[in-house]
């Protein structure tokens, strides 16, 4: 794992596109407008560089494991504050599934079933990467990929959330995947 200038405590900030992707991918679309999702993923990374003396783990794997975990009680704290509902723990444990599963699909999508434990850290690494990658890209493109890819949603789903067309929505994520093939480096 890549560690600070001082050595101690890991870069934790390689993962805050990557946990903006995740963040994204759960929240509602109704609470976009009160509840951002780099503000959840900042109040992780900072609860984490808080806590670094509790993290045990050895590998990237690991981190971006236990970086989810974090991530996921702030979105429930957050949606929680919103909602003032009663505390289900049924709920939590939803949020913390569809996280991991959002995590899986991620990197199902750079790459095919891999064992090794070499392979799962350049797994995770790439994962990292596309969650840089599509962090730069344009809002809407990055919506209708992040919809498409994992969530699974059609074009017309895609469209009807995002007020446009079918072919509109087509022509957004062929401009994505273009403009992220541009942003991620060659594989090996």
């Amino acid at each position: 794992m890549s560690r600070d200038a001082e050595g101690g405590e890991p870069a934790l900030d390689r993962y805050r596109d990557y946990l903006v992707m995740l963040a994204r991918t759960q929240l509602d679309p109704r609470l976009r407008n009160k509840l951002d999702p780099s503000d959840v993923v900042q109040q992780t990374l900072l609860q984490a560089h808080e806590k670094w003396d509790q993290f045990r783990g050895r590998s990237e794997g690991e981190m971006a494991a236990w970086l989810r975990q974090i991530l996921a009680r702030n979105l429930i704290d957050a949606v929680r504050g919103f909602a003032r509902a009663k505390r289900d723990v049924f709920r939590e444990r939803s949020v913390e599934a569809a996280i991991d599963r959002s995590s899986c699909r991620l990197e199902v999508w750079l790459a095919a079933e891999q064992s090794s434990p070499s392979q799962q850290a350049q797994r995770h690494e790439q994962a990292v990467q596309l969650a840089g990658a599509l962090g730069r890209l344009p809002e809407a493109e990055r919506e209708a990929m992040v919809l498409q890819k994992w969530q699974g949603w059609s074009l017309a789903e895609i469209g009807q959330h995002m007020g446009r067309s079918p072919a509109a929505v087509a022509g957004l994520l062929k401009r994505g995947l273009k403009r992220l093939r541009e942003l991620l480096p060659e594989p090996e």
